[in-house]
């Protein structure tokens, strides 16, 4: 049996196979199959035993190897798991198959404290942006000594920063986000975009920058948000503007966008 496992499983149908010897040959298997388990390699030269535990002992096998590999996957997890809490930088770059997970775990017990103990403990005067494979952005976190709360840390992808950067200048500079928090709220909605609402980068880069090409609209659609709001009757916009590019093969006719607009001004 495996090291540390503390019990095995003898099957409801196996009651047959013990019906159909004598008792005393009954008893005599029930211990054989204890002394199997406990590992202390029990022989036999009673043929009638022998007959009745080889299909128990195969069957005990294999419910061995199921817990081996089930054991195995707990293990996987929880080491998974223990990166990503820990070091998030390291654990992304494991999923994006840069690193094998046994490399992120030499990484991060090479480091003298963790990735998120160093964040947590560091005060912050200004918006620290670090750009790498992934954009981290820490609102003002204060020193947790002062017992003054700080705020939640917000992380985006590349993707998703990479996408802002490409349509920001999309826009007029008077309704770009002057703020931070606003930033953050502008990554936020392609972030929906693209993991909740399941749009590919391609397709929301084309959507913004057609409509926002358009010499009537420009004046209207000022914010990624207008792309997830919803019409009167409950569509969004960005839903109404792919179905139109089907119907389009040069993008997005004017007086069509201007019937999808037509009840609500941004």
């Amino acid at each position: 049996m495996a090291k540390d496992k503390k019990g095995f499983i003898l099957y409801a149908d196996q009651k047959d196979l013990f019906d159909q010897l004598p008792n005393e040959k009954a008893g005599e298997l029930i211990k054989f199959i204890f002394s199997y388990v406990n590992d202390e390699n029990p022989v036999t030269e009673d043929l009638l035993l022998n007959l009745a535990f080889t299909p128990i002992k195969q069957q005990l096998k294999r419910d061995l190897v199921k817990y081996e590999d089930k054991k195995d996957k707990k293990s996987f997890s929880g080491r998974e798991g223990n990166l990503k809490r820990w070091n998030l930088d390291l654990y992304e770059d494991y999923k994006r198959g840069k690193t094998t997970l046994k490399e992120a775990e030499n990484i991060a017990n090479s480091r003298k404290t963790s990735h998120s103990d160093q964040v947590r403990s560091q005060t912050v005067a200004n918006i620290a942006v670090n750009v790498n494979d992934n954009v981290t952005v820490n609102d003002n976190v204060t020193d947790i000594n002062n017992n003054t709360p700080s705020k939640t840390k917000k992380v985006f992808s590349e993707e998703v920063h990479n996408l802002y950067l490409s349509i920001i200048d999309l826009f007029p500079e008077s309704t770009k986000p002057k703020t931070e928090k606003s930033v953050m709220s502008w990554k936020d909605d392609i972030r929906k975009l693209i993991e909740i609402d399941g749009f590919d980068v391609g397709t929301i880069e084309h959507v913004v920058k057609t409509v926002r090409e358009d010499s009537f609209w420009s004046k209207n659609f000022l914010s990624v948000k207008k792309l997830r709001n919803k019409n009167t009757e409950g569509i969004k916009y960005i839903d109404l503007f792919i179905e139109k590019f089907k119907q389009e093969d040069n993008g997005i006719n004017n007086e069509q966008i201007r019937e999808l607009f037509n009840d609500s001004r941004f």
